[in-house]
């Protein structure tokens, strides 16, 4: 028989019935291609275990971790396609030592987010998720909508902090609303931020002169708990905080106390620093605050889009070229990952 190439999809890809969990996510380029065999692979412990994979070159991760225990000894797998561009679980270290690349979908998540982060903005300002529960209230609640004025956006600040893939896309979008626009971003030059209508302020103005501050960095030992008491207290209490990037970017109980204080107006949630978040967290009970479980990019577009960016990238390791978007891009010219493109070349390409 015919050597194959043969790509891993994790476990949650489907359901318990076998059916597709996300039907967007178009498998049909793997199942049309007799060159490719598809395997799905569950994980262990909440981690893809390692022997799963020693037969395969490719594998599309969800929600599972790939940890120090995920690589196979067989040296075969090439690739880590992350379903997404959030890699914190992804151990990178394991990928280098193994000549594994690990690949990311920016393309597929910069409008999805980018929109959540527009939709945050309108329900922020209309207070939509009060004003939802005065008409579910009936005559008594209608009689109370005069209490709870929405703002208008025109003249408002909106800062961003991380003006890369998706930030940058979140600019473009509100840029017809009026806003004035600042953002925060070590890694962006002036050229780049001129020409998306932004101005680049510092940290520390930042926070104290936007009316919307929406975070779109990754998480690293850098940036974790960035969002803490001391710069929150120097947001207006007007103002409104958006993450959609890492909850751990944000200390969640120096959040609580600011919003349940008074001393910052709202919030809007799609991460947490414990996921899935437990019923009881604190900041569920509070009225001020926007939550969805990290999930309101999650759209047919997003899926499509993550799925066909993975799938391509799964693809060109087939044909013995270096995918997109990869993360640990000095794998790319390692002895153990070139002979693993060498490999596929002869056999598929």
């Amino acid at each position: 028989m015919a050597e194959r190439f043969r790509v891993a999809l994790s476990g949650d890809f489907r359901k318990a019935d076998g059916t597709p969990t996300y039907p967007s996510f178009d498998l049909s380029p793997l199942s049309a291609d007799p060159r490719i065999e598809t395997k799905w692979v569950d994980a262990a412990d909440g981690a893809i275990p390692g022997d799963a994979l020693e037969d395969c070159d490719a594998l599309i991760l969800l929600t599972p971790r790939f940890g120090p225990g995920s690589a196979p000894k067989s040296g075969r797998l090439a690739l880590v396609a992350r379903f997404g561009v959030g890699y914190d679980t992804v151990d990178l270290p394991t990928c280098d030592a193994n000549g594994i690349a690990l690949a990311i979908t920016p393309d597929g998540v910069r409008r999805p987010v980018a929109v959540t982060i527009v939709t945050y903005v309108l329900a922020l300002s209309q207070k939509l998720l009060i004003k939802d529960r005065l008409c579910r209230q009936g005559p008594e609640g209608w009689v109370r909508r005069g209490e709870f004025m929405g703002e208008g956006l025109v003249g408002k600040t909106f800062g961003q902090l991380g003006i890369g893939n998706i930030g940058a896309e979140a600019l473009r979008l509100l840029a017809p609303f009026g806003m004035r626009m600042i953002a925060h971003d070590p890694y962006v030059d002036a050229a780049a931020a001129q020409a998306l209508g932004v101005e680049l302020v510092s940290s520390e103005r930042l926070f104290a002169e936007a009316d919307f501050l929406s975070v779109s960095v990754p998480l690293s030992e850098a940036t974790r708990h960035y969002v803490n008491a001391a710069r929150l207290a120097t947001m207006k209490p007007t103002a409104f905080l958006i993450n959609t990037a890492r909850g751990p970017i944000v200390d969640q109980r120096a959040l609580h106390e600011a919003l349940a204080s008074g001393r910052l107006a709202g919030a809007a949630l799609d991460v947490f620093e414990v996921e899935p978040c437990p019923a009881d967290e604190p900041i569920l009970q509070l009225d001020n605050v926007i939550v969805t479980p990290h999930a309101l990019c999650w759209t047919d577009e997003c899926f499509a889009g993550n799925g066909a960016a993975d799938i391509a990238a799964a693809l060109a390791v087939m044909r013995g070229e270096a995918p997109r978007g990869v993360v640990n891009r000095d794998v790319l010219e390692t002895e153990a990952f070139r002979a693993k493109l060498a490999r596929c070349a002869r056999l598929f390409g």
